[in-house]
C-alpha cells in the first residue's frame, strides 16, 4: 500500500496527489497537501499521555494538540490545595522538566508539530518544551508548533488567567519576541476566539473580539520598541488564529473569509505590513463543543462532520489545522476510539474525496459574498467601539465585553428552551431507540484515580533530588527579570533546566505582579424585558414570603475551573427571577465558599465542569456540616457520569444537573421547591419538640 503524503506544516498547499492509478484512481495533475490531523489530549500523567499520543501518531496523526490540566495551566503545583481533585483531569499534570521528558518520550521533536493549549503559564511551558527540546538534540531554529498565549480571552471566556491584564500582555510580549528570534518557525501566539463562541459569541463577535485582541498585541510588541519595522513584520506574519466553527455552517463559511479578508486589511492598512506572505491569516480550528448533546449523543457525529465543512471547503480560507471533538464529550472523556473516530473523519474528507483537486468552490457566489460582507461591516463596527472604550484590554478590565458575551449566551439558551431554535434530540425529536453506543460501563474513560496521588508522590521526590540551590538561584533570577523588566524566557528556560517546578515558577511571578479576578458579567439588577418568568417568579415571591426573607442562592465555582459559562446563566436568570443572587466568579476553595454561605443563604449550588465534581462537593458538604449549616441544601451541575451522580446523592446532594437539564427555569423551580420543603421540614420538626417539651 502506498504510504500516506506526510503534511509539512506551513508547506504550500499544492504538491502530488496521493491517489494512484495503482488504487484505482485516475490521477490529477496538483492536488492541495491535506491540513494538519489534530487530536486534543492528554489525561493523568505524562506516561499515560505518551502512550495515547505515540497511539495517535501511528494511526495517521499529523500533529500534536496538548490538553494540560487545570493545576498547569494556573502555575500550582500539582500538591497546591486550590490543585485538590483537578489533578490529570482535564489535561496532564506537568510540574517540571521531568514531566515533559516523559511527555514526550521516544517522539523528536525536531520533526514534531506540537500545539499547546496553554496561556498564562505559556512562558513556562515553552520553557519546559524548549529545554526538552535542547536535551534532545533539536534545533530551536527548527521547531514547530504553536502556543496558543492568547490571555485576553481567558478573562472573557475560559478563566485561566492568573495575573493582571497588563502583566499577563507583558508575558505574552516576552514570549512572542523570544521565539522571533530564537524559535523562528514557531508560532508564539494563537488568536483564540474558539472559546468565545463557547461562552456565546455571536460571529460578529467571534470576529472583532478576536482582531481587537491581535490588534492589542500587536500594538504592545509595537510600542515595546523591542522591534524595527522589519522584526515588526515577522512577528506579524506569525500571528496564528484558532477558532470555532457551529453548526450554521453556511454563516460559518462566511465568517472565516471575513477573518482572511479582515486580517489582510487591518495588517497592511493599520500595521503597515508590505510583504503579502506576512498578510496571511493562518489558522486551525477546533469544531464546536457547546453544541454537542448528552440527549441521543449519537448525533453529535452528524454535527462535528457538518461543523467541520466550513472550514475545509472554502480553499481560499481553509485551515491549516483541524481537531475534532470526540461525539460523547458531553458525557465525559473521549476513549481512544472516540479519538480515532473523529480522526478517522477528517483521512477520509482529506483522502478519499476530490475536495483538494479544486480552486474555491465558493468564489463568484453572490450569496456568500454579501454575508461576508455584512459580516465584515458588522465586526469593523464592534473594533471601533471597542477602540472607542481604549482597547481590548480596557474593554476587559470594565466588564463591557463580559457582559455583552454573557447577555449573547442568554438569548442562545433563551431561544433553545423556547423551541426557536431547535437542537434535534433535546427540543425536537425527543422520541428515540436505546443507543448501543452508550451501553455499559465503559462508554466513556475514567482517569486513573491514583493518578493524583502517584503525581504529588512524584513531585515531591523530584523536590527532593534536585539541586535545590541551583533551583532558588534561578527563581530569584527569574524574580529578578520580572521586576526590572527584562524579558522572562530565558531565565524560564534555566529554571526549566534546574529542576523549578511549575508551582515555583507561578509562585514567583505572582510575587512580582499580583493575581487578578475578573468581573463575572452577570448584573445585579434583573432584566424587566425577560420572557417567560411568570410562573417562576411567583413561586420565588410566595416562598421567599414564607420563609420571611427572599430567596438568597450562593453559586460557587471551587477549584481551578474556569469554565463559568453555566454559573453565569444560572446566576442571571436567578437574579431575573427575583432571587438574592451571590456570585463572585471563579477559583475559590471550598472553605471560601462555605464561608460565603455563612451570610444566610438558602442553598449552595456548585458548577463543576473539569471532572473533579466528586471530590470538591464532597469536601463543601463536609465543611459545611461542620460549620453548623447541614441544613442548606446543595445543588452541582457538570458533565456527571450518572454512576458520580448516584455517589453524589447518596452523600448528601440535593440535587444533580448535566447538559440534558437544559431548561433552566425548570431547574430553578426545582431549587425553590426544595428549600421550601427543608424549611417545612424544619418547621414540622420544631414545632414537634415544643410539644414532646
Amino acid at each position: 500500500m502506498p504510504s500516506r503524503p506526510r503534511t509539512v506544516y506551513g508547506a504550500k498547499r499544492s504538491g502530488r496527489s496521493a491517489m494512484t492509478e495503482a488504487e484505482g484512481h485516475v490521477p490529477v495533475a496538483r492536488r492541495d497537501k491535506p491540513w494538519i490531523f489534530r487530536t486534543y489530549a492528554g489525561h493523568s500523567t505524562a506516561r499515560e499521555s505518551n502512550r495515547l499520543y505515540r497511539q495517535n501518531l501511528a494511526k495517521g496523526q499529523t500533529g500534536l494538540s496538548i490538553a494540560f490540566d487545570l493545576p498547569t495551566q494556573t502555575g500550582f503545583d500539582s500538591d497546591h490545595p486550590l490543585a485538590r481533585g483537578e489533578v490529570g483531569k482535564v489535561g496532564v499534570a506537568i510540574s517540571h522538566i521531568g514531566d515533559m521528558r516523559a511527555l514526550f518520550q521516544d517522539i523528536p521533536l525536531a520533526s514534531m508539530n506540537t500545539s499547546m493549549t496553554i496561556n498564562a503559564t505559556a512562558p513556562w511551558l515553552m520553557a519546559l518544551y524548549i529545554a526538552t527540546a535542547d536535551e534532545q538534540g533539536a534545533s530551536r531554529a527548527e521547531l514547530q508548533g504553536t502556543t496558543q498565549n492568547d490571555i485576553i480571552k481567558e478573562y472573557l471566556a475560559r478563566g485561566a488567567y492568573v495575573f493582571p491584564p497588563d502583566a499577563s500582555l507583558r508575558l505574552t510580549k516576552d514570549l512572542i519576541l523570544f521565539c522571533a528570534r530564537e524559535t523562528p518557525k514557531w508560532n508564539p501566539m494563537n488568536v483564540c476566539s474558539y472559546h468565545l463562541q463557547e461562552a456565546g459569541a455571536t460571529p460578529v463577535q467571534e470576529l472583532s473580539y478576536a482582531l481587537a485582541t491581535a490588534i492589542a498585541v500587536l500594538d504592545r510588541v509595537r510600542l515595546s520598541g523591542e522591534v524595527d519595522d522589519a522584526a515588526f513584520a515577522e512577528v506579524v506574519g506569525r500571528m496564528s488564529f484558532f477558532v470555532n466553527a457551529g453548526m450554521r455552517f453556511v454563516t460559518e463559511l462566511a465568517k472565516m473569509r471575513a477573518f482572511v479578508e479582515l486580517w489582510e486589511e487591518i495588517t497592511r492598512d493599520r500595521f503597515g505590513v508590505k510583504d503579502p506572505a506576512k498578510r496571511r491569516f493562518r489558522y486551525g480550528v477546533q469544531v464546536n463543543s457547546l453544541g454537542l448533546t448528552e440527549q441521543q449523543p449519537e448525533n453529535n457525529a452528524y454535527r462535528i462532520l457538518i461543523e467541520m465543512l466550513s472550514v475545509v471547503l472554502s480553499r481560499a480560507a481553509r485551515a491549516r489545522a483541524v481537531q475534532l471533538p470526540a461525539w460523547n464529550e458531553a458525557l465525559g472523556l473521549p476513549r481512544p476510539f472516540d479519538q480515532q473516530w473523529s480522526l478517522r473523519l477528517q483521512q477520509i474528507m482529506a483522502y478519499e474525496t476530490d475536495l483538494l483537486e479544486f480552486g474555491d468552490i465558493f468564489d463568484g457566489s453572490p450569496e456568500i459574498a454579501a454575508l461576508v460582507a455584512k459580516l465584515k461591516r458588522e465586526a469593523l463596527g464592534e473594533v471601533a467601539a471597542i477602540d472607542a472604550m481604549g482597547g481590548a484590554v480596557r474593554a476587559i478590565e470594565s466588564g463591557a465585553l463580559k457582559a455583552k458575551l454573557v447577555e449573547s449566551n442568554t438569548r442562545r439558551l433563551e431561544a433553545i428552551e423556547r423551541g426557536e431554535q431547535i437542537v434535534v434530540g433535546v427540543n425536537a425529536f425527543t422520541k428515540s431507540e436505546p443507543s448501543p453506543l452508550t451501553a455499559g460501563e465503559n462508554s466513556i474513560m475514567v482517569p486513573s484515580a491514583e493518578a493524583e496521588a502517584e503525581q504529588i508522590e512524584k513531585l515531591e521526590a523530584w523536590r527532593a533530588g534536585r539541586d535545590n540551590a541551583r533551583a532558588q538561584q534561578a527563581l530569584q533570577a527569574l524574580r529578578s527579570a520580572a521586576s526590572s523588566g527584562v524579558n522572562v524566557m530565558p531565565a524560564s528556560i534555566e529554571a526549566a533546566k534546574a529542576g523549578v517546578t511549575t508551582g515555583e515558577w507561578g509562585s514567583a511571578l505572582r510575587a512580582e505582579f499580583g493575581e487578578f479576578r475578573a468581573p463575572t458579567g452577570v448584573s445585579p439588577r434583573a432584566r424587566q424585558e425577560a420572557a417567560g418568568l411568570d410562573e417562576l417568579r411567583g413561586e420565588v415571591e410566595r416562598v421567599s414570603l414564607k420563609l420571611g426573607r427572599r430567596i438568597r442562592i450562593l453559586i460557587g465555582k471551587p477549584g481551578l475551573d474556569g469554565h463559568s459559562n453555566g454559573a453565569e446563566q444560572i446566576a442571571a436568570r436567578a437574579t431575573d427571577a427575583g432571587m438574592d443572587v451571590v456570585y463572585d466568579g471563579i477559583r475559590f476553595t471550598p472553605a471560601e465558599i462555605v464561608e460565603r454561605a455563612k451570610s444566610g443563604v438558602h442553598c449552595v449550588g456548585l458548577s463543576i465542569l473539569s471532572g473533579s465534581h466528586v471530590a470538591l462537593a464532597e469536601e463543601v458538604i463536609a465543611d459545611l456540616r461542620a460549620a453548623g449549616l447541614e441544613r442548606v441544601p446543595v445543588v452541582v451541575g457538570g458533565i456527571i457520569p450518572p454512576a458520580d451522580a448516584e455517589r453524589l446523592r447518596a452523600g448528601g446532594v440535593a440535587a444533580v444537573y448535566t447538559p440534558k437539564d437544559f431548561k433552566i427555569n425548570r431547574m430553578l423551580g426545582s431549587i425553590v421547591a426544595e428549600i421550601e420543603a427543608r424549611f417545612d421540614k424544619e418547621n414540622r420538626a420544631h414545632g414537634a419538640s415544643l410539644g414532646t417539651g
